[in-house]
């Protein structure tokens, strides 16, 4: 925290007076300049959303962010504050961080008249410069630009028509910081329409107070694109008013996801150290997500959120936790048959079209799981074909024919050892293992087997049955001999 001064010495200092906007810019370049990372945690932006964001400051521009939820909207409105001096100078006291060069309300203009250089000076710290509003219909223009304050001129014994007995909303007290209105299109047209003059001219009207009050606010708006629809609309001269309209995207890749999942997951690093997560466990967790994005059965309007990745890996860290407490056991690693534990996650992050709705929520998520599956199954393993001529082998004939006279039963709460000692009985699995996934280490070997047996029963090729603590693989209700061409 930096000690208060007076007026006199921050000109000493050399102090230079910048709007917020050009205070941005100048550190944009000097990062540019220096060849330091911008934006942090904006994983797959690189390319597109952060050069448009770059552009738009440099422009001095207004922004509007739209794209669907989940697409790390808020996340680079945030960002932002780091581009902000580390300190900036107010006169001290004032409700709308005045500027000691250029004050705009009655209270600084006074002070400075009756204290001249002696004016004392305060500083606040760029994480006190971000201020944040969620668009609701009930939101109201006292609630952003202000009223008169009846308390506070009967207190004062002051009448109506005097300056000091407004209360600024807050938009006058994001004076010089950074204002985000999340949800733009949620605000009620007449509410949109009290921002117009603040965007254009920095005017402000409290209650028949025609103020000149020039505001320095960077307005950094998000949106959704189905609310244009479903909720309402962005008035037509507001979006005028904005400069620089952005679209952001999901990530396009599954190693862009994972990053994004890592970042933002809380996972406690005694977790992390406890329990390993293969790579492919994180492959299978992403490509749930872009499977329900192009799902028939998921609402593509409204978009499958990168929470759905994050929340899901948050119960499987979980479920293999509560296997670490039930077994008293150190170390565990996620296995295939600890992904029921994310559909409490697909669940709640999905919007379903009416295909969806008639299948249930639980089942689609089912799908959603084995469509990853398979996703995955098909980078390593040979296609499984859905009919077999006779007397002629596939890979999978040997395992298969395994089944006809055993078993395989899969605990939940088993220790790794026996989990993974169950499987590598079965013979002609690890055959298969051996000849197509040799190139993988040890922990994607061993997710490997429960990604065979998976993808058998998702092609019939085998049953599998579950309870509550186990997943159970034969042929009893396989027809196990299908004839035909492949």
């Amino acid at each position: 925290m930096k000690k208060d001064i007076t007026f006199k010495a921050l000109k000493a200092s050399g102090y230079q007076d910048k709007s917020i906007n050009e205070e941005i810019k100048d550190n944009l370049i000097a990062r540019i300049k220096s060849n330091e990372k911008v934006f942090e945690g904006l994983w797959g932006y690189g390319d597109t959303v952060v050069p448009q964001l770059k552009k738009a400051i440099l422009a001095g521009h207004h922004i509007n962010l739209l794209g669907l939820r989940g697409q790390a909207k808020t996340k680079i409105a945030r960002s932002m504050v780091d581009l902000l001096d580390e300190y900036l100078p107010i006169v001290k006291g004032s409700e709308i961080n005045d500027n000691p060069f250029h004050p705009i309300s009655k209270y600084a203009r006074d002070l400075i008249a009756d204290k001249g250089e002696d004016t004392p000076i305060s500083w606040v710290h760029k994480s006190g410069r971000f201020f944040e509003k969620l668009a609701t219909p009930d939101v109201n223009v006292s609630d952003l630009i202000g009223d008169i304050d009846p308390i506070k001129a009967a207190t004062l014994k002051l009448p109506y028509s005097d300056e000091r007995v407004l209360h600024y909303g807050m938009i006058p007290r994001a004076n010089r910081c950074i204002f985000v209105l999340n949800e733009l299109p949620d605000l009620q047209a007449r509410i949109q329409v009290s921002l117009f003059n603040i965007l254009q001219e920095g005017d402000i009207q409290i209650r028949g107070f025609q103020l000149r009050m020039p505001l320095d606010i960077q307005f950094v708006f998000t949106a959704n694109p189905e609310d244009y629809t479903n909720r309402g609309s962005i008035v037509t001269p507001l979006k005028d008013r904005i400069g620089s309209q952005i679209f952001t995207h999901y990530p396009k890749s599954i190693n862009l996801a994972r990053e994004i999942t890592e970042q933002e997951a809380n996972v406690s690093i005694a977790d992390k150290t406890a329990i390993d997560v293969s790579n492919l466990a994180k492959d299978l967790l992403e490509q749930v997500a872009f499977e329900a994005r192009d799902s028939e059965y998921v609402d593509a309007k409204s978009g499958v959120s990168a929470r759905l990745s994050i929340s899901a890996m948050e119960n499987l860290m979980a479920a293999a936790k509560l296997r670490l407490i039930e077994t008293a056991t150190e170390k565990t690693s996620i296995r295939l048959v600890d992904f029921t534990s994310i559909i409490p996650s697909i669940t709640g992050k999905i919007e379903l079209v009416y295909e969806g709705e008639q299948e249930g929520a639980d089942q689609v998520a089912k799908i959603l799981i084995d469509q990853a599956v398979m996703q995955q199954f098909e980078k390593i393993f040979p296609r499984i074909p859905k009919l077999e001529k006779e007397g002629v082998k596939t890979p999978y004939t040997d395992l298969i024919n395994w089944f006809d006279n055993n078993f395989v039963e899969l605990n939940y709460t088993d220790t790794d050892n026996e989990f993974y000692t169950n499987l590598k009985e079965i013979t002609p699995l690890l055959n298969l293992i051996v000849e197509y996934a040799q190139q993988l280490d040890e922990a994607d070997k061993n997710f490997c087997m429960e990604l065979v047996l998976w993808g058998l029963t998702i092609n019939n090729k085998l049953d599998k049955s579950e309870n509550d603590m186990a997943y159970k693989f034969d042929n009893t209700n396989v027809s196990k001999h299908f004839y035909g061409n492949n």
